[in-house]
């Protein structure tokens, strides 16, 4: 393949405004806690409320959620152009204002086609606003050393459902599921937006990037060599994103159709938060010597094995959903390490988008598929299922295990 020199800097963008690493991680990190919470995790609380309300089907309140996931998908490969060029701060800043506009929407939907417009709404703030529009941000800012700064921030990210699940319920229960989608609101415009706003720099724009040679390749293009290993990295996250958003959504009526109560159902939804944490706690700990990969090997394996406790030993289900919740967790660092590892950081914002675009697609169709799942087939057959695409989904991690050795694992 041809050498490139390219009219930028290789080394990271040199910010205008620099932060402390702290203020940096810090602020980004509580933005996701909430980001998270008030849109992807939002409907596993309010979903049951808004249909009691309303009258709408609960079908379509779940398909909303899956349109504004669509939406997000399709929007990532730009977003991921736009902050490889212009850095992630307008980006951030751009989605807590998309999400506060699509709360507030859904607060005041009067009819049901004006909530679908206020996911779609939602959908461009996720996909501006969630974990790899942060991931690309943190790579673009602090390059081969963003590893441990994207770990630091799943951390906090771990806390989105253990915080924002009760959050939602104690604001349903006092002010109204659509109290609580203004409040959500208000929260992204006076807390969320400044974070972004004051806590990350100003980042010098990259002119685009123009190749000496004629027919040059871009650096976010794939080499030949490395195609086979981006197919089976894009579609291994794919199919954990289907697994993991079936949980996200499905988990406490899974518990419930095998025969567990509502309070306890929600007592085991409330490990997993802990658990992602403490495995990422883990990860930073003992694992930033080693190469990624093995952290999306364990993650995967993981996942399986706490899937496959709740289908055989259902006595001990707190131990599969602490297993399932440590390798969510572990997935949620691998989503932004391991593409930067086997593919360096030369257009990483832009590698994140596109692999983005297919994984949060499938996120989308999630909702829909596990209820179908669940409906017609019961919680054993929907379990089955997921522990069947866990174990598909090791099978490609394995495949990418050699492809690993022939790239230095990222510091940091």
């Amino acid at each position: 393949m041809s050498q490139i020199t390219m009219t930028s800097d290789k080394q990271a963008p040199d910010p205008a405004t620099p932060r402390p690493r702290l203020v940096v991680i810090s602020a980004v990190g509580t933005a996701q806690i909430l980001a998270w919470g008030s849109s992807y995790y939002l409907t596993a609380v309010l979903a049951g409320p808004i249909a009691k309300d309303t009258g709408w089907a609960h079908s379509w309140i779940i398909g909303a959620l899956s349109i504004g996931l669509l939406v997000s998908g399709l929007v990532s490969p730009r977003v991921g152009h736009f902050i490889d060029r212009y850095g992630g701060r307008p980006v951030l800043a751009a989605s807590a204002v998309l999400l506060a506009c699509g709360l507030l929407t859904l607060g005041l939907a009067p009819t049901l086609p004006i909530f679908v417009v206020g996911w779609i709404i939602l959908g461009f703030g996720v996909g501006t606003g969630l974990y790899n529009p942060a991931f690309s941000t943190l790579g673009r800012l602090y390059g081969d050393q963003a590893r441990s700064a994207i770990t630091q921030v799943t951390l906090f990210g771990g806390f989105a459902s253990t915080i924002c699940w009760p959050l939602s319920a104690f604001l349903v229960e006092h002010i109204g599921w659509r109290g609580a989608c203004l409040t959500y609101a208000a929260i992204h415009i006076a807390i969320v937006l400044p974070l972004y706003l004051f806590g990350l720099p100003r980042e010098q724009h990259r002119p685009f990037q123009v190749a000496k040679r004629v027919n040059a390749a871009r650096p976010e293009q794939i080499r030949p060599d490395q195609r086979l290993a981006f197919i089976l990295l894009a579609s291994g996250f794919t199919l954990a994103s289907i697994i993991m958003t079936v949980i996200a959504v499905q988990l406490i009526p899974l518990m419930q159709a095998q025969g567990l109560t509502l309070a306890a159902a929600v007592g085991l939804g409330a490990l997993i938060g802990p658990s992602q944490v403490g495995a990422r706690i883990m990860e930073m700990a003992f694992g930033r010597q080693a190469h990624p990969i093995w952290t999306l090997v364990a993650s995967t394996i993981l996942v399986a094995i706490g899937l496959s406790i709740l289908i055989a030993v259902p006595g001990i289900a707190a131990a599969g959903i602490v297993l399932y919740g440590a390798g969510s967790g572990l997935r949620s660092i691998a989503n932004g390490t391991v593409p930067l590892a086997l593919f360096g950081r030369e257009g990483y914002a832009i590698l994140l988008g596109r692999i983005a675009m297919p994984t949060l697609i499938a996120q989308a169709a999630a909702p829909s598929i596990g209820s179908w799942l669940l409906g017609s087939f019961g919680a054993t057959t929907t379990l089955t299922a997921l522990c069947v695409a866990a174990i598909v989904n090791i099978l490609m991690v394995a495949a990418l295990v050699p492809f690993a050795r022939r790239r230095p694992a990222v510091a940091g």
